[in-house]
């Protein structure tokens, strides 16, 4: 069986101080079957040079400007013409240089329609402050996300067959939106086992934590209905507190 072709996107506006490190993962990596895309959002702070001074391993790239995250993300996915398309937004980095390997020598007799992983967060100076509030469970369904968004955004990969555009509708939660759908499509989810990707903590979502949280109540209520949406809200909101109370962090 061939090794599919990863297309990774990087969505990027004025990121000059993070652009960087996400580029040099993915430059890193020992697997040779990736397509890399970015996105900039008509930046001003020298992001563009930067994107030229590494078009030998940028596949494609456009700078203009767009109508938030959601349609930039859109666009990307538009362009990706492999088998699955990665989101590692500017800031993030996959995880190390052998993930996308070890990930793909992982697949049993057929590729999976999701491949899912876990993720660690890091600081603007790159360190490790730990994981992830929710974690990925051993076996992952869209029900699942009645839970809450149990995978990283960063974490998953969605086959470019199924994978659908970003409802831009939702301004901070789409990704949640995005990932339910594609694991209710999906015939066969994958578990990698792996650590897929470095999150850089205080992304969009967390800047604009109630009307996220606002959006992200809107998808389970459409998804799942709304009694059942307000009975799993109780104990999400005290695995919230207990988190907060022994992290100090969300």
């Amino acid at each position: 069986m061939r090794e599919p072709v990863i297309s990774i996107v990087t969505i990027v506006y004025n990121g000059i101080e993070t652009l960087d490190k996400t580029i040099n993962s993915v430059k890193n990596q020992s697997y040779n079957h990736i397509e890399y895309i970015i996105i900039d959002g008509a930046s001003s702070d020298g992001t563009i040079a930067l994107i030229e001074a590494n078009e030998s391993v940028v596949s494609k790239w456009v700078s203009e400007v767009d109508d938030g995250l959601y349609d930039a993300m859109n666009k990307g996915l538009a362009m990706a013409t492999g088998e699955y398309v990665w989101f590692i937004n500017s800031g993030d980095e996959i995880y190390d240089s052998t993930t996308v390997s070890k990930m793909v020598a992982g697949f049993q007799d057929e590729w999976p329609d999701v491949i899912y992983g876990d993720t660690v967060m890091i600081d603007a100076d790159g360190n490790e402050i730990g994981e992830r509030r929710l974690q990925p469970p051993q076996a992952l369904s869209w029900k699942d996300f009645r839970n809450g968004m149990l995978v990283s955004h960063q974490s998953i990969l969605v086959s470019t067959k199924i994978a659908k555009r970003y409802n831009t509708r939702y301004r901070f939660s789409a990704d949640f939106e995005w990932c339910l759908q594609a694991l209710k499509e999906a015939r066969l989810v994958h578990n990698s086992e792996l650590i897929l990707s470095r999150f850089l903590d205080g992304g969009l979502t967390k800047q604009n934590i109630v009307p996220g949280l606002r959006e992200r109540f809107d998808i389970m209520r459409r998804y799942f209905g709304l009694f059942s949406t307000i009975l799993k809200h109780i104990p999400i909101g005290l695995r919230f507190v207990w988190f907060v109370a022994r992290n100090k962090r969300f």
